[in-house]
This record gives structure tokens, C-alpha cells and sequence, in this order.
């Protein structure tokens, strides 16, 4: 993290290839490849849960498992768990965006046949791996409750599980018996799922790393109310007696919405979290760094105060400021994984001084995004404002693409820009890619959709808006011509490649 480095955003399931969305297989070493070539040395995700209602990463079903329609069926066939005639017509067309439900419908029963041919004869290496897997300390914590909790979905008909009968839905341990008994395999499955999910992922970190690629995760602070952590550990959460929120999250009226955000997520009990010394907290960022090398902590102004709305209001304008638990969860977390943390802090939105203290208390670098960075000359995003302990972006995944912002502003905003930049309006996303990366901001990350001038067509997320998100993804592979224009500016701005060899 010492390094001056170039960074590219794109998340997985973006990924072209035949299944409806993108995963852990071929293309992504082949992306790797073509990141090397461009001069990248950081390649930044989003959150790799079993996404919910909405395909959300953001909103995912745990806190600790990897979504298993990331597995990659061709390297089931490489692995010998599946025939490569099981693969032939099952594909699904890759219109340029992602076809979550028809993905699923050809990978579940691809995915259960690979079961079975790992239950009934196992290989060494496979079994090895499963025994190994399931025994650690780190996966052992999360890996039961996450079976059982699938198990009951599936049971459920995906219903949430405040829905469930009584003494499943209150986890009685004679109830929870029962099931591990009449749906032994069905736990047997999810577990398996797990397990080849986390060996590719880890086949695909390892390539990145032998390409010279670290990974930057990105943990949301909150979880998922239909989540087997909030199923698990009712006590951490503001719920009543139901089993319902008292009051969820959001964010107040800002830049992206007029109404705020309603996010709907259950809010933590942070006094019992530092009760337990953060241990939910410290497991989870744990977890996350044994899939990632360094982590961007999603909405860090949370963790200083946090936007508490009534579990009954229609909109995030009804909410409050609440305290957060401070610099007390960084030193958990110092006293678990040593200094320094490797951790970004997403210090985006309404930020306040008390978030600026903790963020720098807690030695983390700030967030920066070029595309806010005009508006006003003092602006902090602004490029002549940038200190070097910083992580700028053109735009993150919940920005328009730098081509569709530029279009959608009055014709002074583009003429104040382009006179800032010294560019035209036509190579707008060229220009920002070049102030980024030529910025003293110490990491440099730019989504491929700028990388490739892209529209609006291309965002990937509109915050506040619940329909059309997250489904974006590339038709085809990228060139080297695309490659080449960026790796000249990482040469000129000196965040070359020897220096991730240190």
C-alpha cells in the first residue's frame, strides 16, 4: 500500500462469457491478462455475496459466504465433476447486460450434478480440500449457520425467515437437529458450494498475484435483513420481538437523492457488539482479507454516526444521527490483524468533522471522485486539492460513467471542465483517466467503463433507484489497444509495475 498504483474497477459477474453473467472462470484470467498489459496493479471488486432481492452485492445473504453462481462450470469440467457435454446448449446469450434469473436456471442443476459426482466418488484433492475448508477456524464460525440457513430457504420457497415456523425461525436446537438430519444433503450441497467457491476464488487471486494484481474487496458496513447473520445473531441487531426492525439504515437527502436513501437494513446494537469486543465485526474483516488484500470499508461515515430511520417511514427524510462505535472497533481491529490496517475508508456523502477525526485517528487514506471534483474550485475532490494518502477514482460504481456524466451537464459545466482538464468534450473520459492517474493521490482506480468511453447505457448503479442496477457487463473481451493508451500514462505517472515487485 506504499506505492504509487493504478487501479481498475469491474466487478465479476461483468465478465463476458456463456452464462448469463460473468464468474470466476476463463474470462477472468483472461481480464487479468489484459490488466497486466495496461499497467494496473490493484483490481478493485464489490462484494462477492449470494446477492438478494434486487442482485444488490450490497445487500447479500451473508456476510461470509461467495455467491456459488460464481462458480465456474468449465472449471468443474477441468476438475472432472462435470462432462463437457453437461455444458453443451446449456449457455445463455451475453446481450451486454446480466441475465441473473436465467443464469441461475442453467447453473443450478449443473451445479447439484457436480454434487454428486463429488459425494459419491470423491476425489483426494477434493475431499482434502472440503476436510480442510470446513475444519478452519475462520470458516467454521459462519459455515454451519450459512448451510442450515439455505437449507430452509430452499425448505421455504425463498420466503424470509422471520417467516418460518417458529422454532426454525427462533433456531431451537431440537428443531436445528431435525434438519440437520432430514436435509443432510441439501447442507451436504452448501457446503460443497462453499468450498468450490473459495478454491476458485483463491485460483483466481493467485493468478493476479503471479500477474503482479492485488485485490481490493469491499465489505458494506451493513447486512442483509433476510441474512443468515441476522437469522443467526438476532442479539446484534435492532430488532423486536418479532423478529422485525425497529429501525433500518439510510442516508439523508444528498447529491444522489432529493429523499435520501432507504436502505432498509437492519441497524446494529453497538453497545452489545462492544460488549463481545467487536467480534462479529473482526471475524467478518477477517474474513474478508483472507479473500482480498486490502478492503475498502463502505459507508466508513457510519462507523462515526449513522442515519436511523423508523422501520416505518416511507422515506430516508423521517431519519436521525445516531452515534457509532468510534475509534473503539479500530482498536479491535488493530488488536486482531496488527498496523498497519489494510483498509480504505469510502468516506463519501455528507461528511462531517467527526468523521474526518476518526478516519484519521483510525490511520486510514480517504476517497476521492474526480467526477464531483468540479463544481467549485475549494471543492476537496478537486484535482489541485488531492493530498497523496488518497484513493481517487474517475467515478465509482455508483457514478454514471464518466461519458454519460459529461453529457448530462449544461454546456458552461462542460466548457469550465474541459478548460480545467485541457481536453475535449470528445475524449472526456481519456481526460479524467489522465488526471487521475497523473494525480499526487497515492492509488489511482478507474472503471473499465471509462477505460472504454462508454455511455450512460453502461452505469452500474443509480443510488435510490431499485430497479435496473448491477447488471451491466462487457460483451466481449478487452483489446490492446485499449491497454496500450493507459499503460503510457501509468509509465508518465510514475505508478509503474516494478514498483508492486517491492
Amino acid at each position: 500500500m506504499n506505492h504509487r498504483t493504478a487501479g481498475v474497477l469491474l466487478h465479476p459477474t461483468s465478465l463476458p462469457g456463456p452464462w448469463g453473467a460473468g464468474d470466476f472462470g476463463s474470462s477472468a484470467v483472461e481480464f487479468l491478462d489484459w490488466a497486466a498489459e495496461a499497467g494496473f496493479r490493484l483490481w478493485q471488486i464489490l462484494p462477492l455475496g449470494p446477492s438478494a432481492a434486487g442482485n444488490s452485492p450490497y445487500t447479500a445473504l451473508s456476510a461470509f459466504a461467495i455467491d456459488p453462481f460464481l462458480i465456474s462450470l468449465e472449471r468443474l469440467v477441468d476438475d472432472g465433476l462435470l462432462d463437457l457435454s453437461d455444458l453443451e446448449g446449456a449457455g445463455v446469450a451475453n446481450t451486454g447486460h446480466c441475465d441473473f434469473q436465467a443464469m441461475r436456471a442453467a447453473k443450478a442443476p449443473l451445479l447439484r450434478k457436480a454434487w454428486l459426482s463429488c459425494r459419491d466418488q470423491p476425489s483426494e484433492e477434493i475431499a482434502s480440500g472440503f476436510t480442510s475448508f470446513c475444519d478452519d477456524t475462520w470458516h467454521r464460525a459462519w459455515l454451519d449457520d450459512w448451510c442450515l440457513f439455505q437449507a430452509l430457504r430452499r425448505r421455504y420457497d425463498q420466503a424470509g425467515w422471520w417467516t418460518w415456523d417458529e422454532p426454525l425461525a427462533r433456531r431451537e436446537e431440537s428443531a436445528l437437529a431435525t434438519l440437520r438430519h432430514e436435509q443432510a444433503d441439501d447442507i451436504g450441497f452448501e457446503r460443497f458450494l462453499q468450498v468450490v467457491a473459495y478454491r476458485q476464488w483463491g485460483q483466481l487471486r493467485e493468478a493476479a498475484r503471479e500477474r503482479g494484481i492485488q485485490v481490493m474487496g469491499d465489505v458494506p458496513i451493513y447486512v442483509a435483513q433476510d441474512s443468515a447473520e441476522v437469522w443467526a445473531h438476532p442479539e446484534l441487531f435492532e430488532l423486536d420481538e418479532n423478529n422485525r426492525p425497529t429501525a433500518v439504515a439510510g442516508v439523508p437527502p444528498d447529491y444522489f437523492s432529493a429523499d435520501g436513501q432507504l436502505w432498509g437494513n437492519p441497524l446494529y446494537r453497538w453497545g452489545h457488539l462492544a460488549e463481545t469486543g467487536f467480534r462479529f465485526w473482526v471475524e467478518r474483516l477477517q474474513a474478508n482479507l483472507e479473500i482480498a488484500d486490502l478492503v475498502r470499508l463502505d459507508h466508513f461515515r457510519g462507523f462515526a454516526g449513522y442515519w436511523r430511520v423508523p422501520a416505518a417511514a416511507e422515506t430516508a427524510r423521517d431519519g436521525e444521527w445516531a452515534p457509532g462505535p468510534g475509534l473503539a472497533l479500530f482498536h479491535a481491529f488493530r488488536d486482531a490483524l496488527g498496523e498497519p490496517l489494510p483498509l480504505i475508508a469510502e468516506d463519501l456523502g455528507e461528511i462531517t468533522d467527526d468523521v474526518h477525526e476518526l478516519r484519521r485517528d483510525a490511520g486510514l487514506p480517504s476517497m476521492k471522485v474526480l467526477q464531483f471534483g468540479f463544481s467549485e474550485p475549494q471543492t476537496i475532490h478537486a484535482p489541485h486539492h488531492l493530498e497523496e494518502p488518497t484513493l481517487v477514482y474517475t467515478g465509482t460504481h455508483d457514478n454514471d460513467t464518466a461519458v454519460g456524466w459529461f453529457g448530462s451537464l449544461s454546456e458552461d459545466e462542460q466548457r469550465r471542465i474541459t478548460t480545467y482538464l485541457g481536453g475535449v468534450g470528445e475524449t472526456i473520459h481519456r481526460d479524467l483517466v489522465r488526471a487521475a492517474l497523473t494525480s499526487v493521490a497515492r492509488w489511482a482506480v478507474v472503471p473499465v467503463q471509462d477505460v472504454l468511453g462508454l455511455g450512460q447505457e453502461a452505469r452500474m448503479n443509480t443510488p435510490g433507484i431499485a430497479d435496473g442496477n448491477w447488471s451491466w457487463r462487457l460483451k466481449d473481451l478487452l483489446g490492446p489497444a485499449d491497454a496500450q493508451w493507459v499503460r503510457e500514462l501509468v509509465a508518465l505517472s510514475d505508478r509503474q509495475a516494478s514498483h508492486g515487485d517491492d
